[in-house]
């Protein structure tokens, strides 16, 4: 190795945060150091602000309008798209959760991948399993089906720095809502390359906004905010979880706060998907009184 090459000084990353389908800093200008496993200084991360959190919001919502619309069949194939690039991408992300200051399981990238091959499998049938016609006695026809809740505010768990981060993802985008999620604090590294996977997979821009810093001072701005629709306290701590509850309660938000740690390598259940999806209910006259018109609650 040549004495020029042997002195030359590393070009470290520093990673911003996704929102809106774009890479910007933090609006406060502060960074913070990632650390590796055995110590080492590995990149800088934005800190979020609540200033980045609102601007956030305001994408998710933009990105809800599109997204919602779409039809399920679509949905899917995005998410599917998303496993596809996520491959293409795998040793990146073994070296990032190799180097990386959580300790990850050796076929993390394997379950995260086949974690969203399975929810885009679900996008196409979450009406016939959570809707169906409902027996009424009288002359009507009634059915139910499933909507998306909207924005859905999320906190990321630590200790599965990318299964954790796809195993919330997926299921809030796969009922067609919108997310922002704040991410594991020492995971920044793997959520924004992630943020590079969603960037590439035909997401449109504002589906998945994606935050890093310190989830006790953004996640009470985004609980509190009157256009976020619901959350995802999965990866909240305990003290953090009955604040960020008690906010909630101030604006009527769905919250979904699973007990204990979830285990992400396990085959999921139907509740995350149940969580962010509101059934909505059409009567329609049948018969003579058919011309009177149907109504919805």
């Amino acid at each position: 190795m040549s004495p020029a090459r042997a002195s030359r000084v590393p070009v470290t990353k520093t990673y911003k945060l996704y929102v809106g389908g774009a890479f910007p800093r933090s609006e406060s200008g502060r960074t913070y150091p990632i650390h590796g496993a055995d110590g080492g200084f590995v990149a800088n991360a934005a800190q979020g602000s609540r200033k980045d959190a609102r601007d956030a919001v305001v994408a998710a919502r933009k990105g809800f309008g599109a997204w919602s619309k779409a039809t399920p069949y679509n949905r899917g194939q995005v998410i599917y798209r998303i496993a596809e690039m996520l491959e293409g991408r795998r040793a990146e992300f073994d070296d990032l959760l190799r180097l990386g200051p959580t300790p990850a399981r050796a076929d993390e990238v394997d379950l995260a991948v086949d974690r969203l091959v399975h929810y885009a499998g679900w996008t196409d049938k979450l009406a016939a399993v959570f809707g169906g016609a409902n027996p009424v006695s009288g002359p009507y026809f009634s059915y139910s089906a499933p909507d998306p809740t909207g924005v859905v505010a999320a906190v990321a768990p630590a200790g599965a720095p990318l299964l954790g981060l796809v195993g919330v993802i997926a299921p809030i985008i796969a009922g067609g809502n919108s997310c922002v999620l704040v991410a594991a604090q020492p995971d920044a590294c793997v959520a924004i390359t992630f943020g590079e996977v969603l960037a590439t997979s035909d997401v449109p821009a504002g589906v998945v906004n994606l935050l890093t810093g310190s989830a006790a001072e953004i996640a009470p701005h985004l609980a509190a905010h009157g256009d976020v629709n619901a959350l995802d306290l999965t990866g909240a701590e305990p003290e953090l979880r009955a604040d960020l509850e008690r906010a909630a309660a101030e604006t009527v938000k769905r919250v979904y706060a699973p007990k204990g740690s979830p285990d992400f390598a396990a085959t999921p259940g139907t509740a995350r998907l149940r969580a962010f999806l509101e059934i909505k209910t059409v009567w329609h006259p049948t018969g003579a009184l058919s011309l009177a018109g149907g109504s919805a609650y």
